[in-house]
C-alpha cells in the first residue's frame, strides 16, 4: 500500500498493511536531531504520511520588530521564547470595530497559485490543507482570551458577530481549497486544557458546535475528509464531533485521556491521530519504555484501522534524541 492508501484505510476503519504515521518537530527538537543523526535531511527520510499544502498568501507572515511576527490577520506574536508559535502581544478586534475590522481576503488567488504544481506530482501523498486557528482560536487571538471568554457570558452579540465573520472567511477558504485534488482539511482549534474544556460544554455547544458543523459539512460535501486538532481533555466532545462529521481527531493526548478506552468507545467512528506522549514519554522515559509505548499503540489502537500513529504534538524541545530515534525506529520497522 502507499502512504495515501494507508491513511484512507485507517480513516475508513480498514486494517492497512501497516499503521500510517506522521512526525512533526519543533525547531529546537529538529536541530537537536540533526546534531544527533549527523544528517541535515533526516526529516525527509522518515516516511511520514501527510503533506501540508497551505493556503497562505506569500506575505502571510512578516517580522514587524525583532522576534515579533505579524500574521495575515494583523495579530502579532512574540517569539522570543516560543520560536514556533509565540505569544499574542496585541489586540486587533474590540467591541467598537468587530463588524468592520479588516480581515484578509480568502479569495486572493496567490493563496492557491502553487496548488496545481504540487498536485501534479501528488503521487502517494495524503494532501492536507490546514486552517490554523480556525474558529475559537482565531477569535481569541483577535480579541483576547479573557475578553472572548467573558463575552460568552456577558456579551453574546459580540461573540456571535466575531465568530460569524471568522466562519464566513473559513467557508470561502474551504470552497477554494476543496476545488483542488486535496484529500482533507485540517482545522486547528484548541478548546481544552489538561483538565477539561476552556469554556465548558454548554458554551462550546452554543457558540462553537453550530459553526464547526457548518464548516465540516462544507468540506464533506466536496468529498474531502475532516481533521480536527484540539489540545487538552476534550473527549466529552467526541459524540458531538462525530455528529459534526469529523473523520480524524488529533492530538489524542495520553496525558489527558485513556487512549485505549477512547479507541474502544469511539474507534468505529473516529480515526485517532497521535497517541505517543510528548509530556511524559519522549522527554523522560527510557528507550525501552518508548518502544513499549509505541508498540502498544500500533498493536492496540492500530488494530482494525482508525489510527495514524504520531507524537501527541510536534516533538518538543526537551524530548531526548535517543527516545525520538527509538520512536522513529518502531514506526519505520512495522
Amino acid at each position: 500500500m502507499t502512504n495515501r492508501e494507508r491513511v484512507l484505510a485507517a480513516i475508513d476503519h480498514v486494517q492497512p498493511d501497516r499503521v500510517p504515521y506522521h512526525i512533526d518537530f519543533t525547531q529546537i527538537a529538529h536541530a537537536r536531531m540533526i546534531e544527533f543523526t549527523g544528517d541535515p535531511d533526516f526529516a525527509s527520510k522518515l516516511g511520514t504520511c501527510f503533506t501540508m499544502l497551505r493556503a497562505d498568501p506569500p506575505d502571510a507572515w512578516r517580522e514587524v520588530r525583532p522576534n515579533v511576527w505579524q500574521d495575515v490577520f494583523g495579530v502579532q506574536w512574540d517569539r522570543r521564547v516560543d520560536k514556533d508559535i509565540g505569544v499574542v502581544c496585541n489586540r486587533v478586534v474590540t467591541r467598537d470595530n468587530v463588524t468592520d475590522c479588516p480581515f484578509p481576503d480568502p479569495h486572493d488567488g496567490r493563496r492557491y497559485a502553487h496548488f496545481p504544481k504540487e498536485l501534479v506530482v501528488k503521487g502517494d501523498r495524503f494532501i492536507i490543507t490546514p486552517v490554523d486557528f480556525s474558529l475559537f482560536e482565531r477569535a481569541w487571538t483577535l480579541a483576547g482570551m479573557e475578553e472572548l471568554l467573558s463575552a460568552m457570558i456577558a456579551d453574546a452579540d459580540f461573540v456571535n458577530t466575531l465568530l460569524d465573520r471568522v466562519l464566513s472567511y473559513n467557508l470561502s477558504l474551504i470552497e477554494h481549497a476543496c476545488a483542488f485534488d486535496i484529500d482533507a482539511m485540517y482545522f486547528g482549534d484548541d478548546w481544552g486544557h489538561q483538565g477539561g474544556l476552556l469554556m465548558g460544554p454548554r458554551l462550546w455547544r452554543e457558540f462553537i458546535k453550530p459553526r464547526i458543523g457548518e464548516m465540516y459539512s462544507a468540506v464533506r460535501a466536496r468529498g474531502k475528509r475532516v481533521i480536527i486538532h484540539s489540545c487538552g481533555k476534550v473527549d466529552e466532545l467526541f459524540p458531538d464531533l462525530i455528529e459534526c462529521g469529523v473523520d480524524v481527531f488529533n492530538p489524542f493526548q495520553p496525558e489527558v485521556m485513556d487512549v485505549f478506552e477512547m479507541k474502544a468507545r469511539y474507534g468505529d467512528a473516529l480515526c485517532f491521530y497521535g497517541g505517543i506522549s510528548t509530556q511524559r514519554t519522549l522527554p523522560y522515559a527510557t528507550v525501552a519504555q518508548v518502544k513499549d509505548e509505541v508498540r502498544r499503540l500500533l498493536d492496540q489502537i492500530g488494530a482494525g484501522g482508525g489510527c495514524v500513529a504520531a507524537p501527541a504534538h510536534a516533538v518538543p524541545a526537551d524530548a531526548k534524541p535517543e527516545n525520538i530515534a527509538a520512536m522513529i525506529d518502531m514506526l519505520q520497522s512495522q
